[in-house]
């Protein structure tokens, strides 16, 4: 069988393919992509041999592919995690030579996130430089977080002027490598809504750059803390059949309507929300996107007192709130469109695990396993070993996710994340607890009181974080929705049976 790969214009000899998990063998190199044709095959295949080497080997991992070639340098490694492809060289940087002249060669590129090596080396130089010149061991954390965006390294591929350098996604890695060497804390922290969630919904759909660069810099400084008013008391599972209304007054309008579970309203400047501007249409279709400022008149934050004894969580009331018409993310009735950029990074940035080996929750298990060699058992052991295990296959996931991503942004796969990361968040934690024993039941702080991003994200002790994991499950689409979407979305299974299709808002049974 002869592979016909436009990339390069050779045809490959494939000696074997694999499927191992979710994968479906027989891609020649692009993962099933537009940018090449590739061999349907269940089995080994064979073409004609290229000139300067061979493919060995191609394997697919999970959604993902790799492969391997002896061609003498020029590719060494041809690996497509999760639903893109990249193509390194053997210092893993440099695109393989592509000499076709039209556009397959800047689709590639795109979709595999595989950049020249001066786009490395600009953002390597530029996070060099803002570390030279404002340490962050040295100085204080806004300054250093502000010269960091002004550098275009808060979000590499956002424009330039708006914390972004114009290079591909993938780039990012490179100035956080650095950046995480260089001693400074995790940046996301200081402002986890405002930077996974609400910079890439304001930066691809903001009305203006103006505004975009308004919001931005403040964001990323954690100057300005974003929270999300999108879950009501009668719409958390089913968000788009949400009741708070938005009526259009001139170049303004007038919400009213209560949100719920609203981490860090308390410290917010701003917040995302959808609200229902069309109630005589269905229910996704009648919604529109917003910022609106959470000090304006008629906001009401009340908190939500949790069973760790914080209020990191609140309801807020809105009452008659107007917010200009220029403050409008998307089109009037595209919400639920431009709601679908928010939430498929919500579950990214929620369901993110530590980029290296060992880290992530995963760490205070095993950290708490060395430090209680009396409590060692045979079964204990046999439990960590199989959460350790569970974590690296969760790591290696989000990687896959975290390359798919570079070519679209973050898509219903990233639900996988979330929903993996949850679930082993709380079994961690749960063996914790067994292993400490009698300890578990010692806890330093119930007194109410509220926090800020830093501490919300932060931790605390282990008795804190087990009662803190069980709201994983829950918070940022619940498992059981999760598991919906990755079946419907990703897998092309049967939807739910949904009696309100098609009929307008209005004419849904509610309460």
């Amino acid at each position: 069988m002869r592979i016909e790969a436009e990339i390069t214009g050779l045809t490959m000899e494939v000696v074997s393919i694999r499927a191992l998990g979710w994968g479906l063998a027989g891609y020649s190199t692009s993962g099933g992509c537009e940018w090449c044709r590739y061999a349907r095959s269940a089995g080994a295949s064979r073409a004609t041999r290229p000139a300067g080497g061979r493919v060995v080997s191609i394997r697919a991992f999970g959604w993902g592919l790799a492969g391997y070639s002896t061609s003498g340098g020029r590719v060494v490694s041809i690996r497509a995690l999760g639903w893109g492809l990249a193509l390194l060289d053997q210092r893993g940087a440099r695109l393989f030579p592509i000499n076709r002249k039209d556009n397959h060669a800047n689709r590639v590129r795109k979709a595999a996130n595989v950049t020249s090596d001066n786009n490395s080396a600009l953002v390597a130089a530029a996070a060099r430089a803002v570390i030279t010149d404002h340490d962050p061991r040295s100085v204080p954390i806004e300054e250093f977080v502000g010269a960091w965006y002004d550098a275009g390294l808060s979000w590499v591929h956002f424009p330039e002027t708006m914390g972004g350098l114009g290079v591909p996604r993938g780039l990012q890695s490179v100035a956080d490598r650095i950046v995480e060497e260089a001693g400074a804390p995790p940046l996301t922290n200081l402002n986890l809504i405002g930077y996974g969630m609400a910079a890439p919904t304001l930066v691809e759909h903001a009305l203006t750059d103006e505004l975009k660069r308004r919001w931005l810099r403040p964001l990323a400084t954690a100057e300005e803390i974003w929270c999300q008013l999108f879950s009501e008391p009668g719409a958390g599972s089913d968000l788009a059949g949400l009741a708070t209304s938005a009526v259009r007054d001139g170049d303004e309008w007038v919400v009213n309507g209560q949100k719920v579970w609203t981490t860090l309203a308390h410290r917010a400047s701003w917040a995302l929300l959808i609200a229902r501007t069309d109630p005589d249409v269905p229910k996704h279709k009648g919604l529109t996107y917003f910022v609106v400022d959470m000090h304006a008149p008629g906001v009401e934050v009340r908190p939500l007192r949790q069973m760790t004894g914080q209020a990191e969580f609140n309801e807020v009331y809105l009452t008659d709130v107007r917010i200009p018409d220029a403050h409008r993310l998307g089109d009037v009735g595209d919400g639920w469109r431009v709601a679908m950029t928010t939430l498929m990074n919500e579950r990214t940035t929620i369901g993110a695990s530590g980029s290296r080996r060992g880290e992530g929750t995963i760490e205070d298990a095993v950290a708490l396993w060395t430090q209680r060699p009396h409590r060692q058992t045979p079964v204990l052991r046999d439990r960590l070993t199989r959460l350790w295990l569970r974590a690296e296959a969760g790591r290696l996931t989000a990687e896959r996710g975290r390359a798919a991503a570079t070519v679209s942004g973050p898509g219903p796969e990233g639900s996988i994340d979330k929903l993996v990361g949850a679930e082993l968040n709380q079994r961690v934690y749960e063996f914790c607890m067994d292993l400490l024993g009698p300890e578990s039941t010692l806890y330093e702080d119930y007194s109410m009181h509220d926090v800020g991003p830093e501490e919300a994200n932060r931790g605390g002790p282990l008795q804190h974080r087990f009662l803190r994991s069980r709201a994983n499950t829950i918070e940022g689409g619940t498992s059981e929705v999760l598991r919906n979407i990755l079946g419907e979305r990703v897998l092309g299974l049967p939807g739910d049976l949904r009696a309100d299709a098609g009929r307008p808002w209005k004419e849904v049974p509610r309460g």
